[in-house]
C-alpha cells in the first residue's frame, strides 16, 4: 500500500492525472526548498529543477507562474517584454492565496486557481526535470514537453 499524501500533494497527484501526465511523486528524506535541495535529493543537475516562481503583474495584479531552470535567476525586463507587463513579487501569502501551496512547495500542476504559466525554454535541455509536488519534500519527475502541455505554458527566455 503505498503512503497517504499531504492534501497539497495529493491535488498535484490528481491534476497531474487529469492532463494525462502519469508521474510519480517522491517523498525527499531532506528538504527540496531551493534547487540546490531538490537537485542534491534526487540526485540530479541543478538545471534539472523547476523552480516555480510566483509574481504579481505590476499593472493588472493578475499571478504569473514562471517554470524557471533551477540554474537561471528571472531577468526582470526579459519578462516584462514577453508579458507585457512589470511583474513584482509577492509576499507569501498572496503565493498561497492563488496557488493553494506555500513558498517552497509550489507545484506547476494542482493550483486552486487560474494561473497564467511561461516555462523557461532551458529545461528543454533536459531530457527530464524536477519539479515540487506541492511540498517541500515532496518532487515528481517530468519530460519537459510534457510539462508544457499539462501546464498550457508559453515557451521562451527567462534571463
Amino acid at each position: 500500500m503505498s503512503e497517504a499524501h499531504p492534501p497539497s500533494v495529493q491535488r498535484v497527484a490528481d491534476a497531474a492525472a487529469a492532463k494525462g501526465l502519469k508521474v510519480k511523486i517522491v517523498r525527499t528524506e531532506k528538504s527540496a526548498r531551493s534547487a540546490e535541495e531538490a537537485a542534491a535529493a534526487v540526485g540530479a543537475e541543478v538545471g534539472q529543477i523547476v523552480k516555480s516562481l510566483v509574481f504579481r503583474g505590476r499593472d493588472s495584479g493578475m499571478p504569473h507562474l514562471l517554470l524557471v531552470s533551477g540554474s537561471n535567476r528571472v531577468e526582470e525586463t526579459t519578462m516584462t517584454g514577453a508579458l507585457g507587463e512589470a511583474l513584482e513579487r509577492p509576499d507569501a501569502a498572496y503565493v498561497r492565496e492563488v496557488t493553494g501551496f506555500a513558498i517552497g512547495g509550489v507545484a506547476p500542476l494542482g493550483a486552486t486557481s487560474d494561473i497564467a504559466v511561461y516555462m523557461d525554454e532551458d529545461l528543454f535541455r533536459y531530457a527530464t526535470v524536477w519539479a515540487a509536488a506541492g511540498s517541500p519534500n515532496h518532487v515528481f519527475e517530468v519530460v519537459p514537453l510534457q510539462l508544457r502541455s499539462a501546464t498550457g505554458a508559453r515557451l521562451g527566455p527567462v534571463k
